[in-house]
């Protein structure tokens, strides 16, 4: 598949009577958008605000994060299964607004969804403190049960993303990539001197609200498959999960995931880029048997040489991590595993809830536990009403001057298992 991708530099949000990209500014027609999005029967009433980096606001509690981009040329549409129809993406020409973001924000189970700071200490930890953010805020009709509002909120966030984006499809990019991705026959015979690597992309699909979907499938009920990357740029996977904010992908993650960046700048040079694999984190021990055996057997099959890993969340899909580790290993291919730990506040607790020996090249997206103390910022969108339920927050989180102490856990993004964070180690 080959796509390509033009970036339009945004640089400020606006609302303004008219929706349209103009000198990188994104200028939003507000009353346009809360009709589209109050289409939904399980909406009763949405508001807008804008944040921007530097500023002093904070946004809580943050459901999901959203890139605005939409297909310029070529089939089908970017979000498929969901805002357009389910044929096949991943090819043709996709416009993208880069540096802006819509944001979605509501209580959905009150205590998983983040904070984003867009300055101070918080800022340091989100890459959202950069992006120029359309928060979108809700109210849902009285009686709605959490699941029914969860999906009423991700889809309103694809929908205005999506109508966002199509603003950008007449606009000149600032820069235009082109990735490639040939089959299997083809990158053996244009890189046979080279290793073949894959990527294996764990997903979160445990349920109560911790899904994603791809092609609008919950993969839960997928078994373990293959996938273009190019695909996943244009929005074939996307987040429907409510897991602790610091390593949930949300859909912008998945837009953007830096793994197949660098895997991509790297094909043909340093390894054939071979293969995408997506497989699901379940609950049940036999679920994990069944999916990670699939893992296993797709790398066999596909003859890699080395595999990198991403997990999603903690805890419990440590086992569906080290299982896939175990057994890709066995079969003969070499594992590279993303994660992040949970090693307590003093960092000297076991990191994982798993191990194995054959886990031995482990990148850490750092220590969840890890405490940081948020000082009060002067405008909030969203409330603080769940500041001390949000997994990382405690009784005493929200102190009396207004600042917050908690625990990376809290912060969107902050220990990212697909290295889209900012934390690094020496």
């Amino acid at each position: 598949m080959k796509l390509e991708v033009g970036y339009i530099n945004i640089s400020d949000i606006r609302f303004a009577d008219e929706s349209a990209v103009k000198d990188g500014v994104l200028h939003v027609n507000a009353k346009e958008l809360e009709a589209l999005i109050l289409e939904d029967e399980h909406l009763a009433s949405v508001y807008f605000d804008v944040a921007r980096p530097g500023e002093s606001v904070r946004i809580t509690p943050v459901k999901d994060v959203i890139e605005p981009r939409a297909k310029a040329e070529g089939s089908g549409d970017v979000f498929p299964g969901v805002i357009s129809k389910v044929g096949t993406v991943g090819s043709g020409r996709t416009h993208v607004l880069r540096g802006a973001a819509v944001v979605t924000v509501g209580k959905i189970v009150g205590f998983q969804e983040g904070i984003i700071d867009m300055t101070g200490p918080g800022a340091d930890y989100t890459p959202f403190s950069s992006t120029v953010n359309l928060v979108i805020g809700f109210t849902p009709r009285e009686g709605l049960s959490a699941h029914e509002y969860e999906a009423a909120i991700r889809k309103a966030g694809l929908k205005a993303a999506y109508a966002l984006g199509r603003l950008g499809i007449g606009a000149a990019p600032d820069e235009t990539k082109t990735y490639e991705f040939p089959s299997l026959l083809e990158g053996l015979r244009l890189y046979p001197d080279l290793p073949r690597v894959g990527y294996v992309q764990m997903l979160q699909s445990q349920g109560l609200l911790h899904d994603t979907y791809v092609y609008g499938v919950d993969m839960k009920q997928s078994l373990t498959t293959m996938l273009s990357p190019t695909e996943v740029m244009d929005g074939a996977i996307l987040s429907g999960n409510c897991v602790s904010a610091c390593d949930k992908n949300t859909t912008y993650h998945h837009q953007n995931n830096p793994i197949i960046e660098d895997l991509f700048e790297e094909h043909g040079k340093t390894l054939n880029f071979a293969a995408m694999i997506i497989t699901n984190e379940n609950v049940y021990l036999a679920d994990k048997e069944r999916s990670s055996d699939w893992t296993a057997k797709l790398v066999d099959y596909l003859d890699l040489d080395g595999v990198v890993v991403s997990q999603e969340g903690f805890g419990n899909p440590d086992t569906d991590l080290i299982m896939n580790c175990k057994k890709i290993e066995q079969a003969g291919v070499r594992t590279v595993l993303i994660t992040d730990e949970y090693a307590g506040r003093d960092g000297a607790s076991q990191s994982l809830a798993d191990a194995d020996a054959c886990a031995d090249a482990v990148v850490t997206a750092g220590n969840a536990n890890q405490l940081v103390t948020l000082p009060k910022l002067d405008r909030v969108i969203g409330t603080l009403d769940y500041t001390e339920k949000i997994a990382g927050g405690f009784a005493g989180s929200l102190n009396s001057d207004g600042s917050i102490t908690v625990e990376l856990q809290a912060i969107t993004g902050s220990t990212n298992e697909l290295g889209f964070n900012r934390l690094s180690a020496r």
